[in-house]
């Protein structure tokens, strides 16, 4: 019995394993920066800003949920996949109507390997002069 149970258990191991090793751990979604600064910027200036990023996998990359840490950020990006060597863009809008500094960041949520990446951005919002 105790033989039994050791076998049983070494192959529920074996096949775990092999399960694991059949997704693509290659899959990878690469950033061409993780960081925005806007600088300094006048109060109502175009917030808005791109992150690209490359599927550097050999399957196809989905973005689940592209979140922003408060309501003043905005991010928009690709619902459907994105092919292997191809690369796909999360546009972030920041409310510059909002004067002062700030540092904000936007979680991304992929099947890839790095399946959480977040990115930032940054700046300072001056009062728009009169």
């Amino acid at each position: 019995m105790k033989t039994l149970f050791v076998v049983l258990f070494l192959a529920f191991a074996a096949l775990t394993q092999v399960n694991a090793q059949t997704a693509d751990s290659t899959l990878m979604i690469n950033f061409a920066s993780t960081v925005h600064d806007y600088g300094t910027i006048e109060q109502g200036s175009d917030g808005s800003c791109n992150f690209v990023f490359t599927n550097m996998g050999k399957t196809p990359l989905v973005l689940s949920s592209v979140r922003a840490s408060c309501g003043c950020t905005v991010p928009t990006w690709p619902r459907e996949p994105i092919l292997p060597g191809k690369e796909g863009t999360i546009k972030v809008v920041y409310n510059t109507n909002l004067v002062g500094s700030f540092n904000k960041s936007i979680s991304v949520n992929s099947n890839a390997k790095n399946n959480e990446v977040v990115l930032n951005i940054k700046g300072t919002v001056t009062q728009k002069k009169q």
